[in-house]
């Protein structure tokens, strides 16, 4: 499934205005809010080259240093108006394919066409931001007025680390009318609720005098599941069939019949319904249902007293992802239960892409005076515990099942 944004235009303002020829000329002026344009070290220069011949036309009122002037000044004008030409009429969207997964590649892509009817689009490149969304439940107004200087600085140190940034040019040329595509691969560091943004567009088109950017609003936010983690398996795991277990509705070699098929080579003899075969005139054998292996149902405590170190508890949800998705691809998962919620059955992979949004956004929990029973009482109930300072074993009725 794609997330998909709108269209977005160049600047911040997304909403459509009635033309005008002053409200162009003013455009030209006074960019919008949220574009920048700053001159170049070429631009720079050319600029003060501009002031020493100026200078030097009015002082010896030569009329080959007045025609240079104008020329000089024509180019820096020439080179702005091309330069808003160029990014004018030019829309994108975000196009992102979730679920998000910690320490894999994951592809950003940004959707282009170009509106323009006659001129094609060249030289740009995007500026993509992926930083940590945070909760507005969370959120409290805070001053950095009575702020120590050294939370400040590891506060913003911290947001600095935490985010990904990346440039992407535009390849070649968009041609008018029409649509190009760039791609920003980036590796999302943990889980969490992730945002993702594009803060701008840059161009230095059409001589590199000027460096033009545009910022905008266009952002998505996502989630980041777990990172799978490596763990190791115990006896209490090995698959094992229990007498009179449950009856899976597929093919399997069980007691209870479920269909009849045309005979195929390499087929027992004995499966044969020789009644059916009779009355149908090709030979059917008989299909059983499976008897499906031992189920597991997994119950996660994530007490802030138990789980103090963020390390382990990291690894603790990785590893409880991990066992998840492993058991529900075996057919062995049967359900899930966090902290003092009943219990939630896993059939669907729908179920199990739940469990995992869960999971990205999971935090310890304080203590729970009071409760210290299980969510329910059955049999091979799945529960985790540290393991020395680092590590962590998941239990099934009191012996080691798996350890990470």
């Amino acid at each position: 499934m794609n997330l998909d944004a709108e269209w977005s235009v160049p600047g911040r303002r997304q909403s459509r205005v009635r033309f005008t020829w002053s409200g162009l000329l003013w455009s030209l002026v006074v960019p919008q809010r949220g574009q920048r344009i700053v001159p170049t070290v070429p631009g720079v220069v050319l600029i003060g080259l501009s002031f020493g011949i100026g200078t030097a036309a009015y002082n010896s009122a030569s009329n080959i240093l007045f025609i240079t002037l104008a020329l000089l000044l024509t180019c820096l004008i020439l080179s702005g108006v091309l330069s808003w030409l160029n990014v004018r009429g030019l829309r994108w969207r975000l196009q992102l394919a979730p679920p998000l997964r910690a320490g894999h590649d994951t592809v950003i892509a940004l959707e282009l066409h170009n509106g323009k009817r006659v001129l094609p689009t060249y030289g740009l490149w995007f500026e993509f931001v992926a930083r940590p969304a945070d909760d507005p439940r969370s959120r409290k107004a805070e001053s950095t007025v009575t702020a120590r200087s050294g939370d400040v600085r590891a506060a913003l140190a911290y947001a600095e680390a935490s985010e990904r940034r990346g440039r992407v040019p535009l390849t070649g040329r968009l041609d008018p009318l029409g649509d190009g595509r760039v791609e920003w691969v980036f590796k999302p560091a943990q889980r969490g609720r992730l945002r993702v943004e594009l803060a701008s567009l840059g161009s230095l088109f059409p001589f590199g005098f000027l460096r033009k950017d545009l910022g905008t609003d266009l952002s998505a936010d996502v989630v980041v599941w777990p990172a799978p983690v490596e763990y190791r398996r115990h006896s209490v795991m090995t698959m094992r069939r229990t007498a009179g277990g449950e009856r899976v509705a597929r093919a399997g070699t069980g007691g209870d019949l479920l269909a009849l098929r045309r005979y195929a080579t390499g087929d027992s003899h004995r499966l044969i319904h020789w009644k059916a075969s009779a009355r149908t005139g090709t030979l059917l054998v008989r299909q059983f249902a499976m008897e499906s292996a031992e189920g597991f149902s997994l119950w996660l405590r994530t007490d802030a007293a138990v789980w103090s170190r963020a390390a382990q508890f990291e690894l603790l949800v990785r590893f409880f992802a991990s066992l998840a998705e492993d058991l529900f691809r075996a057919g062995r998962l049967q359900s899930v239960a966090i902290d003092a919620e009943p219990p939630v059955p896993v059939r669907r992979v729908h179920d199990l892409e739940l469990l995992l949004d869960r999971l990205a956004v999971l935090q310890p929990a304080p203590d729970m005076p009071g409760f210290s029973g299980l969510p329910v009482a059955k049999q091979n109930l799945m529960t985790f515990a540290p393991d020395g300072v680092r590590g962590v074993v998941a239990y099934v009725d009191g012996q080691a099942a798996a350890s990470a």
